[in-house]
């Protein structure tokens, strides 16, 4: 049986068929069947009614797979199904899996993002602008800006990364997590406005001067190295250098610190 067709389907259709029976179902109703058969591209599932169920094999999982081999022990079991849509010419309900699973995965990751909490989320490729990972079943991805610097990020692919949630977009889809907003808050009890630390230099400019404090980037502004002028930092500062400095402001928006070191001179 190939893949169903929606073609000429509508609403009305749907709600003909289903009265004709008297049958109380809709697109978007959840309904409980057991999966008796497999077919070339879906299964065949019984809803306890007189119109059949039919499970497409790209509406079973959210995640990277869609191998029907890996999908053979679907078969006797019984769960619930997210109704598609109706096909009039096969008489058939389309069921989806995914669809459900979308529904309850974003249901969480909203619950998760009201409590604020840590997420270790595994990470499963890389590209130019930072790491794809999954949070339920849904595909996400770390900004290289929110990300402390690896020297292997292909050594780092195989662990979990300890994030937070940065943006929860249901409508776009879009999930963006922040692994330096976990460390902040990791590090919270040691990264208090007004703690003395050190930082060590990463970058020097005619502005002020970069650096990390336990894997978060800050920065020290020239107006706050010292009471007095200074005409040229590099001559003062060089990267790779630890320096002890004051935490002045916390920025939990752009996970980023900024600190002083007028009181320590």
């Amino acid at each position: 049986m190939n893949k169903m067709s929606l073609t000429g389907f509508s609403e009305k259709d749907f709600g003909a068929i289903l009265t004709q029976y008297k049958y109380n179902l809709h697109s978007g109703d959840i309904i409980a069947g057991t999966i008796f058969h497999q077919e070339s591209q879906g299964f065949l599932v019984d809803v306890g009614v007189n119109i059949a169920g039919y499970l497409p094999v790209d509406e079973i999982l959210l995640g990277f797979s869609n191998n029907l081999y890996d999908f053979r022990y679907l078969v006797n079991n019984t769960r619930e199904f997210f109704i598609l849509a109706y096909n009039k010419d096969r008489q058939q309900l389309l069921l989806s899996i995914k669809r459900l699973d979308y529904i309850r995965a974003w249901k969480r990751i909203k619950q998760l993002e009201s409590e604020n909490i840590i997420l270790n989320v595994p990470m499963y490729s890389l590209n130019k602008g930072g790491i794809v990972t999954v949070l339920e079943g849904l595909h996400s991805f770390i900004p290289r800006s929110h990300l402390i610097t690896f020297t292997n990020y292909e050594f780092m692919l195989q662990y979990c990364l300890p994030c937070k949630l940065l943006l929860a977009d249901e409508k776009n889809n879009k999930i963006i997590l922040s692994h330096k907003l976990a460390l902040l808050d990791l590090y919270s009890d040691l990264l208090k406005v007004g703690t003395l630390v050190y930082g060590q230099i990463t970058q020097i400019k005619q502005y002020g001067i970069f650096i990390t404090i336990y894997g978060i980037p800050a920065l020290l502004h020239i107006s706050e190295i010292g009471y007095e002028y200074i005409k040229n930092v590099h001559h003062k500062f060089q990267i790779g250098n630890k320096i002890k400095v004051k935490i002045i402001h916390v920025d939990m928006k752009q996970a980023r610190l900024s600190v002083s070191r007028r009181e320590l001179i």
